[in-house]
């Protein structure tokens, strides 16, 4: 994670993250159990919940914000 991480992100930081990476191609999710994934989201800001998915590797994987701990753009 970026140094602007050393501290976990609060689940507003992360929601702002998130709403600005519906916009983006290609965005890298960094998640709590150590996975890091690449591909483009929809994220349902009401429910907190989104899907990230890569055409390239063919995986499709849903996420919970609380479950987020970096997004990259």
């Amino acid at each position: 994670m970026s140094d602007r991480n050393a501290i976990r992100l609060t689940r507003d930081e992360v929601y702002d993250l998130l709403m600005n990476a519906r916009q983006a191609e290609w965005v890298e999710l960094h998640l709590e159990d150590g996975r890091a994934l690449s591909g483009a989201i929809i994220f349902n800001e009401f429910k907190g919940t989104g899907r990230l998915i890569n055409v390239d590797q063919e995986i499709s994987i849903d996420f919970h914000v609380d479950r987020v701990l970096d997004v990259k753009i």
